[in-house]
């Protein structure tokens, strides 16, 4: 089955560093897109930023600059570093894949197919 499992979330200090990690298994990574949300407590899950199949990378206009997605096809990695953090960054984190055929916009959350189980980021002041 397919799973989507992230890692590396944390508590961390405002203007620090985190770098999270997602693995995937059981699709043909190549094929889609990979993307970060997050769901802050009281809020709906939003989007992040997203890689595609071409290496495209995307970003919510409030982390651009300050975050990093990337991915390892040989690896099945997705990554987002993520520097500069505020407190308004804290939220469960999520990754996600999307089957991509360069048809979608990949900010709605029904064009994802696939998604893991979250990790936590706290960013404290």
């Amino acid at each position: 089955q397919v799973q989507l499992v992230e890692s590396g979330g944390g508590m961390v200090q405002a203007g620090g560093s985190l770098r999270l990690s997602c693995t995937a298994s059981g699709l043909p990574f190549a094929n889609y897109a990979l993307g970060w949300w997050r769901q802050a407590p009281g809020k709906v899950r939003e989007f992040v930023s997203v890689i595609t199949n071409m290496y495209n990378d995307y970003y919510e206009d409030s982390v651009e600059g300050r975050f990093t997605i990337s991915r390892e096809n040989a690896t099945n990695m997705v990554y987002l570093e993520m520097n500069d953090l505020e407190p308004e960054d804290t939220a469960v984190y999520y990754c996600a894949a999307a089957y991509f055929n360069g048809g979608h916009s990949l900010r709605l959350f029904a064009e994802y197919d696939y998604w893991g189980q979250g990790t936590q980021v706290t960013v404290s002041s």
